[in-house]
């Protein structure tokens, strides 16, 4: 499958773009802006590797979405490509929003246009809110209760992904990591 992974730069996608390409079974294309978190020494051991392209272009670059799309016949989509962090979140939430909610909306109707077979959402468990001490943990039925920009930047992309879905039948699966 040729997949395109957005923020591969980064540490949960650097890692997924490694695991797809030792596979064996996949080609990737490694979309990332290359902001505050992404750094592509984590794919160094990749450079010159022929089932690797680094694109180095923003999710909310709607042109360079669609170049990467098309050029490269990409067939998934990982969507590892985020704002993070609450502490930065409080400082720049606008930010947040344009990454999280715009920069998924943009790559979500790519996806649809381009007639990609799968999206994987990585999203956050940060969605559900908080724990009490000593509360279970939270399970894909809690609902969403975000208490930051940042969780609400996820959870709104995280609908987002949803939406795509049930209206357009995009075929997706979100994922809400924890403590990665």
């Amino acid at each position: 499958m040729r997949i395109l992974v957005t923020g591969g730069a980064g540490f949960i996608g650097s890692h997924l773009v490694r695991g797809l390409i030792q596979s064996g079974h996949h080609s990737v294309v490694n979309l990332d802006a290359l902001k505050y978190s992404g750094n592509l020494a984590n794919l160094a051991d990749l450079a010159g590797h022929p089932q690797y392209t680094f694109v180095h272009a923003d999710i909310g670059d709607r042109q360079a979405v669609h170049a990467a799309l098309q050029t490269h016949r990409i067939e998934g989509i990982s969507k590892c490509a985020a704002e993070t962090h609450v502490d930065r979140s409080i400082l720049d939430p606008g930010a947040f929003a344009r990454t999280d909610v715009v920069g998924t909306g943009i790559l979500l109707e790519e996806a649809r246009q381009a007639g990609v077979q799968r999206f994987l959402q990585v999203s956050t468990d940060e969605v559900y809110g908080s724990l009490a001490p000593g509360a279970p943990a939270f399970t894909e039925e809690h609902p969403f209760e975000p208490n930051s920009p940042y969780s609400a930047s996820k959870a709104a992309s995280d609908h987002l992904v949803r939406a795509w879905h049930h209206t357009y039948g995009l075929p997706v699966l979100t994922t809400n990591c924890s403590n990665n």
